[in-house]
């Protein structure tokens, strides 16, 4: 299983950013999928996630109606667009996947981080 993030970067804010993680080594249908983020001094914690059968997506209440999580199975990549980005956003995002994902417990398998910057 491996999983690889990227689409971080410097941006203003109310700006926005895509992120994206390809996947291979799984089906995205056998595996909930979703991404954490780790900001500067602190620990890491759910951002967003979707069931491996799409059908059911969570959020954390902190980017509720600003970020979207969303899969193209036919690729192997989720993605997550963030919107109206806030300077509280900025950490390294990672994406995970395993057989039961929430905002409040990750899976067994990691990608490396991509890291967004939210200033001006």
């Amino acid at each position: 299983v491996q999983l690889q993030a990227s689409g971080g970067g410097l941006v203003q804010p109310g700006g926005s950013l895509r992120l994206s993680c390809a996947t291979s080594g799984f089906s995205l249908d056998e595996y909930d999928t979703g991404w954490f983020r780790q900001a500067p001094g602190k620990g890491r914690e759910g951002v967003s996630c979707i069931s491996s059968s799409g059908g059911t997506t969570y959020y954390a209440d902190s980017v509720k109606g600003r970020f979207t999580i969303s899969k193209d199975n036919s690729k192997n990549i989720v993605y997550l667009q963030m919107n109206n980005l806030k300077p509280e956003d900025t950490a390294v995002y990672y994406c995970n996947a395993g057989l039961l994902i929430t905002i409040a417990s990750s899976g067994s398998f990691w990608g490396q981080g991509t890291r967004v910057t939210v200033s001006s």
